[in-house]
């Protein structure tokens, strides 16, 4: 059975599903990969693991061969080049006045074309800085617009939690997420608690949805009546993670109780 690993292009790039084919490798290797715009430079950032048998084909992409001294030399190259092309496009992007926000630049490995990333409250006409950037370094140039959470991905830093961002390390999608996986796990609504750096709903609210809705799928909803071996009274609150109910007795006194310690629901 043949395994695969996750093999990152460029920085911040999306982190590629690679078979490994015959070919032994570590993680830090660097390759070259097959994808839709061609060979890609990467670097081998997971351990390889067995591959599982249901995956569709053309789910993985394919190695072309372990990077040689003369690949690293051509992707240090096409580097030093980005950041060319990102300071004069930076600076033309300013002189012109345009109302967008470069984000990063990206030169294909076999060096056809320059791909420059940016984000915009709307439509742009970037045409001039086009001719510009043509007449600057004679390679075709593809302006890609982006939203804001591909731009964190791209740019990265640390979450509040301390830790480096999830899209930048290992998140190869993004799922969608809503304000009631919020409100399911019982957390504050204030938008600078449950935002990431790129102003959106943070992603790892995703990661326990499941979990949550599983846990309170057989539990009285909040303002339902119950009765309790301390008598009857109202759910106010719950605590999934401790596995208790906050009940409101008749008698105005308020007790914790285990979920197991519940009666029975009452309309």
């Amino acid at each position: 059975m043949n395994k695969t690993v996750g093999v990152k292009c460029g920085k911040g790039g999306k982190i590629y599903s690679v078979d490994t084919g015959h070919f032994v490798l570590r993680k830090g290797d660097k390759v070259l990969i097959h994808t839709g715009q061609g060979p890609a430079f990467g670097q081998v950032c997971d351990t390889p693991k067995r591959c599982c048998k249901d995956l569709p084909d053309g789910a993985l992409k394919k190695i072309m061969r372990l990077a040689t001294k003369k690949d690293v030399e051509k992707f240090e190259k096409n580097s030093n080049l980005e950041r060319d092309v990102y300071t004069f496009c930076y600076e033309k992007i300013k002189k012109r006045g345009l109302p967008m926000c470069l984000v990063s630049v990206e030169r294909l490995f076999e060096g056809s074309k320059i791909m420059i990333y940016f984000t915009a409250d709307g439509r742009v006409d970037f045409r001039e800085l086009v001719k510009d950037l043509v007449q600057r370094f004679h390679m075709r140039v593809e302006m890609r617009q982006i939203g804001v959470r591909h731009e964190a991905k791209m740019v990265g830093g640390l979450g509040s939690c301390g830790r480096q961002l999830c899209c930048t390390s290992f998140l190869n999608n993004f799922d969608p997420v809503s304000i009631k996986m919020a409100k399911a796990q019982n957390l504050s609504l204030n938008p600078s608690k449950i935002s990431g750096m790129c102003g959106r709903l943070m992603c790892c609210l995703n990661y326990e949805h499941a979990y949550y809705e599983n846990a309170k799928k057989n539990l009285p909803k909040i303002g339902k009546k119950v009765s309790t071996s301390q008598g009857r009274g109202k759910v106010i609150r719950q605590n999934v993670l401790k596995r208790t109910l906050t009940i409101n007795l008749e008698s105005g006194e308020e007790i914790e109780i285990p979920f197991e310690d519940m009666v029975k629901d009452e309309t």
